[in-house]
């Protein structure tokens, strides 16, 4: 057994598992305190990927830079996507049903606008440092995959803080345990959801250009995004912030791990595997429900 190529793999598995408990955590945010499935939300994070693109190419803006753009307008979006897609289906009767039907049409008109602007075919994002690489004792390190991690504990720490130490953030975590409650104390749940939406879909921008630092990328990426979503937010627990971070961990270590040991086409089967088990067994995630 290699021990260098197994703690490779772990490296740069947790890695990926970083940036998608990122993204994982936006979409189990609204997941938690609406009842509604994003399922657009990798949508939404993919398209920050091809504005970093884009910006890099037009005017050699780091994408790191991009994020000051991106980010307050996929928040600003959040806040019109609450008002005129989420406020109505909240009226229905199966909410979660019916968000579900609603983002699969919005991730699907975001995939073709996608496609129209930027075409069908593959991007990688490199700005100047792409081929940087440092090396600490018998592993290395490349300067993209370092920033994705470092986006990735960015937006998760910060939105850990301002949902524990923020009145904001404190009525957000109400408006999710006990919205009944959080109404009587005069907590505005159109205003805390809308807030939340946006706070959602601003770490999507930050989750998908840090995917972007990792990957190439394409107008269909977002589907795959979407699944290990799922995961990590299946076994962290729904609205539970720092489950979704180890659980991105989690399932970005067994895929390292694995990717080291069995082809790669075998990956999947012990991912999901590990995910049937968690349904079958905990099926309120291994770290329980938001609190």
């Amino acid at each position: 057994m290699n021990l260098v190529l197994v703690g490779q793999a772990m490296i740069g598995g947790l890695i990926m598992g970083s940036v998608y408990a990122l993204l994982g955590a936006g979409f189990s945010l609204a997941w938690g305190v609406m009842r509604v499935v994003h399922i657009s939300h990798p949508a939404f994070g993919l398209l920050a990927a091809y504005l970093a693109y884009w910006l890099l190419k037009a005017t050699g803006l780091d994408p790191l830079l991009s994020l000051f753009f991106s980010a307050p307008l996929f928040f600003m979006l959040g806040l019109l996507v609450y008002r005129w897609l989420i406020q109505p289906i909240t009226r229905a009767r199966e909410t979660m049903v019916a968000s579900m039907i609603v983002f699969v049409g919005l991730s699907i008109i975001l995939e073709n606008v996608i496609m129209l602007i930027w075409s069908p075919d593959p991007r990688l994002l490199k700005p100047a440092y792409s081929g940087q690489v440092y090396i600490l004792g018998p592993f290395y390190f490349q300067a993209p995959h370092l920033l994705a991690f470092g986006l990735a504990a960015l937006g998760i720490t910060g939105l850990h803080l301002f949902l524990r130490h923020t009145l904001t953030g404190k009525a957000v975590r109400a408006a999710w345990q006990q919205p009944e409650a959080a109404q009587i104390h005069g907590i505005r749940l159109s205003y805390i959801s809308a807030l939340t939406f946006g706070l959602a879909l601003a770490t999507a921008a930050l989750g998908g250009v840090a995917l972007a630092f990792l990957y190439t990328f394409d107008p269909y990426a977002h589907n795959l995004w979407l699944v290990y979503l799922f995961l990590v937010v299946i076994v962290g627990g729904v609205g539970n912030l720092l489950g979704s971070a180890l659980a991105g961990l989690l399932i970005g270590l067994i895929t390292g791990l694995s990717l080291a040991f069995v082809p790669y086409h075998w990956v999947n089967l012990i991912v999901f595997g590990l995910l049937m088990l968690v349904l079958l067994f905990r099926p309120q995630g291994l770290f329980g429900q938001g609190k």
